[in-house]
């Protein structure tokens, strides 16, 4: 089914501009003749309600696209006042913001807003139970923004994201590869990597078919971060000395990291439903990933 009324690409904002994600969006949507307006936090800082109000009455959006995030996980539990000032509070006002001006809201969030307890993949409508205060942070913003209900909002849920610019996983393990760093990676926790411009697709495939509210959306596979680490190296053909531990050991050498879910994979049937796609296999948009000039 359509979403009925205006057509939500006359006029679109980005924000997080600078950030990975942001720049996929962008990518895909200048793929389809679509010039989006790109906000990075030097021009908007979205807990600044002033700020937000004059974005809208400037661009009037018909679709806002909220990339803006403190991502750092471990960072988030020194500091989760900021972490729910920015992943929770401001996506209120925006929510607030984007119903007054009849803007359609997209918003994304993570697999950590879940446990890890499950031993299937989580569905939309899971409860979710968040370990660490980044999750907590993230699960007020998905609260807030079905509290405040815009028309035809939208949730985003992936996991291990990588792409570029900006820092990710594959990036990580490349760079101390190559600087000839000994690894040591975690190999009992269980998710599924996700390429920032697969999601950046398949969000507009869920837009043009109309979808609303929660979503998950993965790459196909799933692997654990040691697997996942491996499969760096040899996309990259690098050679590393790589050590697995246990998450118990990893809480022991790093005792002040986030918790993070053992079990993160998410269900992504309903996408499949929805637009009769399904993403790729992570290894494959790995390759992609690796034929990127920045990464040769």
């Amino acid at each position: 089914m359509k979403f009925p009324g205006m057509d939500i690409y006359r006029s679109i904002v980005i924000t997080g501009g600078s950030g990975m994600l942001a720049q996929a969006l962008a990518e895909q949507l200048r793929g389809r003749g679509i010039e989006p307006v790109l906000l990075a936090h030097a021009q908007l800082d979205i807990t600044q309600a002033p700020a937000v109000r004059a974005v809208f009455e400037q661009y009037r959006p018909t679709l806002l696209l909220n990339c803006a995030a403190h991502t750092g996980v471990d960072q988030c539990e020194q500091e989760p006042e900021r972490a729910n000032a920015i992943n929770g509070d401001a996506v209120r006002l925006l929510a607030d913001t984007a119903r007054d001006f009849g803007t359609r809201l997209v918003h994304f969030s993570t697999d950590f807003v879940f446990d890890g307890q499950s031993h299937q993949p989580y569905r939309p409508e899971d409860a979710p139970n968040p370990l660490s205060a980044y999750g907590k942070s993230k699960r007020l913003g998905e609260v807030e923004l079905a509290a405040h209900a815009p028309p035809g909002w939208m949730i985003l849920r992936t996991s291990w994201l990588f792409g570029r610019p900006g820092n990710c996983f594959p990036q990580t393990i490349v760079n101390l590869a190559r600087k000839g760093t000994p690894l040591t990676v975690v190999n009992d926790q269980l998710g599924c990597p996700t390429y920032a411009l697969d999601l950046a697709a398949a969000t507009f495939d869920l837009l043009d078919v109309g979808a609303q509210g929660i979503q998950h959306v993965t790459n196909e596979g799933q692997t654990t971060w040691f697997d996942f680490a491996q499969a760096i190296l040899k996309a990259f053909d690098l050679t590393a000395e790589i050590t697995p531990v246990t998450t118990a050991q990893w809480t022991q050498m790093r005792p002040h990291q986030a918790r993070r879910p053992a079990y993160s994979v998410l269900d992504t049937r309903f996408f499949f439903q929805a637009t009769g796609n399904a993403l790729r296999h992570w290894s494959a948009a790995l390759r992609d990933y690796r034929t990127l000039s920045w990464a040769s």
